[in-house]
């Protein structure tokens, strides 16, 4: 629709009640990162001794830290699993990526480490909606900053 002649335009004005998910887009980003940090660190130490080097969960293969990934046991990374321990371990690019996760090892390796039925359990936690507020994902940071430090210092 035209406007006439002499009437200025006016921005359509957003609703008071959005609310910008921009900040805790990006802060729930910043834990991630802190988390695969967390997850790598401690599947190197586990299962080499070694921060700089640790093996996939999947295919046992020997990687550098910065070649491993914090891959999920569910796919998807939904936020029921999102920052799950027990659901996320390293894994090489070749099976977390290619692979599509590896899920029948990632499955056997699962039931070893956590015994039997973990596995249904992290599927039903997967299943979970988690909604993290800014406060959930600050303390998120703070836990996992906190973890990686304790880790870097073995």
């Amino acid at each position: 629709m035209a406007t006439p002649i002499g009437m200025k335009r006016t921005a359509k004005k957003k609703p008071l009640n959005k609310v910008s998910k921009k900040p805790t887009k990006a802060l729930k980003k910043k834990v991630w990162d802190m988390f695969s940090i967390y997850i790598r660190l401690r599947d190197c130490l586990k299962t080499t001794g070694s921060k700089e080097y640790g093996e996939c969960i999947t295919c046992d293969k020997n990687l550098p830290f910065k070649e491993l990934q914090a891959g999920h046991f569910i796919a998807g990374r939904h936020n029921g699993n999102l920052f799950s321990e027990r659901g996320v371990h390293a894994q090489c690019r070749s099976c977390n990526i290619i692979k599509h996760g590896n899920q029948l090892e990632y499955r056997r390796a699962v039931v070893e480490l956590y015994g039997e039925g973990a596995d249904l359990e992290l599927e039903e936690e997967a299943r979970q909606t988690k909604r993290y507020s800014y406060q959930d994902l600050e303390e998120l940071l703070k836990h996992y900053t906190e973890e990686v430090k304790k880790l870097k210092a073995l």
